[in-house]
């Protein structure tokens, strides 16, 4: 009998990967292809989707290549995406209306003002779980009906479509046959009734989208159709958001249950099971999978903007290091922070403040610090603001973290980590498989076509790598807190409003 695999797609910030895995949930295979960033203003950062698409398609044979397998050995693709990013295209050309609007962009700033003025504002967060901001996929649509000639009218006679990238790849994968989303993906947009699980006709009028150009909402694992580009004959069994992937890769599938992932930003998902509870403390409620016949399993979410984009910067605009893992050496050179506290609110702060206004600060600078105590606090910055983020989580769910599963690039730091586990005083546990999007992803095709029974045959596939317990003072740790909160606060009101 010729062994067979699973394959997902991971359409990330920075670059796209094809990854295909075993029954084991062992990587067998790996291909990835960077694409381009655009900052054509401050604020604006956006994608070339065509560019995306044509990546998938030249991945796919050096994948199956690098596997030594053909395309009859894959059981199913799952795709996991960035969440948010937004796309407009031409239903009939497949050519996009201009370039993908991604989810750090903040050129909705005063769309986004503008619109919280109104008395329908609190219900429509209320309805999606979601607060008003320039994060979310609905204001962006709006922008982009709003600044692009003739668009609006198109998309009101149903000339275009829209969608994340998942509804992107999914539509060129299956020939443009399906024009579709899955729940958690559409949770992200400010447009889904997240306790109805359809588009929401009171969001759709508040932000002025027309029901033509939205793709068909439906369970993150199931059916997506097959593919006839890229990967012809092979099933599409799963689609979602890449944190929501991470969460399923981490068999994060008992309420209680919580991981982050460190990447470009950082976001820690808390599974609350089929209860949705209701968002406080700057938190976000939000679907974290849904297995088709099932009821929607929902989490808590807390969305940190920038982590590992700041040791990017770190490199690329201080020039201070020639590679991220150099970042660990230079801040082992010092034993401290120096006083020096770095807080990245390059395009405001999400979680759990919320200020798009807000923008990034360096203080505590004194003629004794040095580049390793720049780099230390640059580390402290993502330990700090998970600190944030777990204790608004707390005070949410009534639960309280006890152990917290972490994934993404950032793992590989050892320092971090441990920064991480003294912050939050519980311990911090790295999986053996740190793939954990793609892999979810491929989890969640699997199980859509049988490949793996049920979620305890994921659950016995996770195993741990590394582990770091506390060993921070508390007086100390409750000091820096005190210290980083002050600093955050130097952040507020700097960008004004027109």
């Amino acid at each position: 009998m010729t062994e067979k695999y699973v394959l997902a797609i991971d359409q990330g910030t920075t670059s796209t990967r094809c990854i295909v895995f075993d029954r084991r949930g062992q990587l067998v295979s790996l291909a990835q292809q960077e694409h381009k960033q655009y900052f054509p203003r401050p604020g604006w950062v956006e994608h070339d989707a065509m560019e995306i698409w044509r990546n998938v398609e030249r991945l796919a044979p050096r994948v199956l290549r690098r596997a030594g397998i053909g395309l009859d050995q894959l059981a199913a693709l799952g795709i996991a995406n960035q969440r948010e990013t937004t796309v407009i295209w031409d239903r009939r050309t497949g050519v996009p209306a201009g370039r993908a609007i991604i989810w750090q962009d903040t050129r909705t700033d005063a769309l986004v003002h503008s619109l919280a003025a109104s008395s329908a504002a609190s219900e429509i967060s209320e309805i999606s779980g979601l607060p008003l901001a320039t994060y979310f996929s609905g204001p962006r649509l709006r922008w982009m009906l709003d600044h692009t000639p003739g668009l609006r009218e198109r998309a009101e006679r149903g000339e275009v479509l829209c969608g994340t990238m998942e509804t992107w790849l999914i539509w060129n994968l299956t020939g443009r046959a399906q024009h579709v989303t899955d729940v958690t993906n559409a949770s992200r947009t400010m447009l889904l009734d997240v306790r109805g699980l359809d588009w929401s006709p009171r969001a759709l009028g508040f932000f002025g989208i027309p029901r033509a150009m939205l793709p068909t909402v439906r369970p993150s694992i199931g059916g997506f159709g097959i593919a006839s580009e890229a990967f012809p004959g092979v099933r599409i069994g799963a689609a979602l958001g890449d944190q929501q992937a991470a969460l399923f890769g981490q068999t994060c599938f008992t309420p209680g249950e919580a991981k982050c992932t460190y990447g470009t930003g950082s976001f820690l998902l808390l599974n609350t099971g089929a209860e949705l509870v209701h968002p406080e403390n700057g938190l976000l409620s939000t679907v974290a999978y849904q297995i088709a016949g099932a009821p929607a399993v929902y989490a808590l979410e807390g969305s940190i903007a920038i982590t590992g984009s700041l040791v990017q910067w770190f490199r690329d605009q201080l020039e201070l290091i020639s590679s991220a893992p150099e970042i660990e050496t230079l801040a082992r050179t010092v034993a401290d922070n120096g006083g020096c506290y770095i807080v990245p609110a390059f395009s405001g702060l999400y979680a759990p403040y919320w200020r798009s206004e807000a923008r990034g600060v360096i203080v505590g600078l004194t003629s004794y610090i040095t580049k390793g105590h720049l780099a230390r606090a640059v580390l402290e910055a993502t330990a700090w603001q998970t600190r944030e983020v777990v204790d608004a989580m707390n005070a949410n769910s009534g639960l309280t973290l006890t152990t917290l599963k972490v994934d993404g690039g950032m793992t590989a730091d050892n320092l971090l980590m441990q920064m991480i586990a003294d912050v939050l005083d519980v311990p911090v546990v790295r999986p053996l498989a740190v793939e954990t999007v793609s892999l979810g992803a491929a989890y969640a095709a699997g199980l859509a076509v049988g490949y793996w029974p049920d979620l305890d045959g994921l659950r016995r596939n996770w195993h741990i790598a590394g582990q770091w317990m506390p060993a921070m003072d508390p007086a100390l740790r409750d000091g820096e807190y005190a210290n980083w909160r002050r600093a955050v606060e130097r952040t507020f009101d700097w960008i004004q409003p027109a």
